[in-house]
């Protein structure tokens, strides 16, 4: 039985959908950026929870991307289809941070690394949220037995806040003004895979790698990253809560690091690293398998511990995992 899940209040953020033919003067072909009539709903829950689609409404943008949304409109559209928040296109490589949080390098029993350890995902690893999309597992990791989850916090970038500049050998005191956003992720890994070889790009760039979204709140809304408490959800067993600040290189610093002598273009992905309570390194070993769902929520620390409401929360990341039959 799919476990059921409570309700979160989130905080205002821009989410891409399809609507549903019953918004008629949309092209139903087209993605429209949008934010919640009911801004506190959390629309991935919603959505996973097979509410009736008039309870998740968005009141259109004029823009047509999250990057640049424009102002909002009069028009609201039914949820349809619920999308990553940016297209394969925008995201262009996606940059990933390994072995980033004090409690996984303890778990795994590795010294805290002294830089950034990178790897990149394609944008074809890029998947859209549950139930738009069924998240596939490889072959070579359902052959093996040996998929694994990873939340993360997702962070956006887009050019400076104030003088429009590209994200290019920046400081770690100026970092900060070139994130647009944040939202989940899900580092979808394929362990025997990975394992195998020093280079992680093919075990981690698999169609499917990368569930992302679904609403991006904006730096505007979030101030401080770190107060954000990251909690990972296997068929609704917690297997993985830590906050943010336990990160060891934290966002300013993957930022700068990233930039030197690259520019990161607007819609550019940094997935920040995972917590401890993977899988692998469980005992017994928990595996990821066809079937299976995975959820990823963020919320402020004051909400985890006081229940506060109106704190600034992203919400969660519903992924329900298949077999690649490709």
């Amino acid at each position: 039985m799919v476990p059921k899940l409570t309700h979160l209040s989130v905080s205002p953020g821009l989410v891409r959908i399809l609507p549903t033919d019953r918004t008629i003067k949309h092209n139903l072909k087209r993605p429209l950026v949008g934010e919640p009539v009911d801004d506190a709903q959390d629309v991935g829950a919603c959505m996973r929870s097979g509410h009736d689609d008039e309870s998740v409404r968005v009141r259109i943008f004029s823009g047509s991307t999250v990057l640049d949304p424009g102002e909002p409109t009069e028009e609201v559209a039914v949820v349809g289809k619920l999308l990553s928040p940016l297209s394969a296109e925008e995201v262009g490589t996606i940059r990933c941070i390994g072995l980033n949080y004090r409690q996984h390098a303890a778990e795994v029993n590795l010294a805290p690394p002294k830089v950034p350890e990178i790897f990149l995902k394609p944008a074809t690893s890029l998947t859209d949220p549950y139930p738009t999309s069924m998240t596939t597992l490889s072959k070579a990791t359902t052959e093996s037995d040996t998929g694994d989850y990873e939340a993360e916090l997702a962070v956006v970038l887009g050019r400076h806040v104030r003088t429009g500049r590209l994200c290019k050998n920046v400081s770690e005191e100026e970092a900060m003004d070139y994130v647009w956003g944040y939202t989940a992720a899900n580092d979808v890994s394929s362990r025997e895979a990975q394992m195998s070889m020093s280079q992680w790009c093919w075990s981690k760039g698999f169609d499917g790698g990368c569930p992302l979204g679904p609403s991006m709140v904006s730096s505007t809304v979030i101030f401080n990253p770190s107060l954000l408490q990251l909690r990972g959800y296997l068929n609704g067993e917690l297997m993985q809560d830590c906050g943010i600040d336990d990160l060891i290189h934290p966002i300013p610093r993957l930022i700068s690091h990233l930039s030197q002598s690259t520019t990161l273009p607007p819609g550019t992905v940094i997935l920040t690293g995972t917590p401890a309570g993977v899988g692998f390194i469980r005992k017994p070993v928990v595996r990821l398998r066809p079937g299976d769902e995975f959820v990823v929520e963020l919320v402020s620390r004051e909400e985890s511990n006081k229940g506060d409401q109106q704190a600034p929360n992203i919400g969660r990341l519903v992924s329900r995992f298949v077999k690649d039959v490709g």
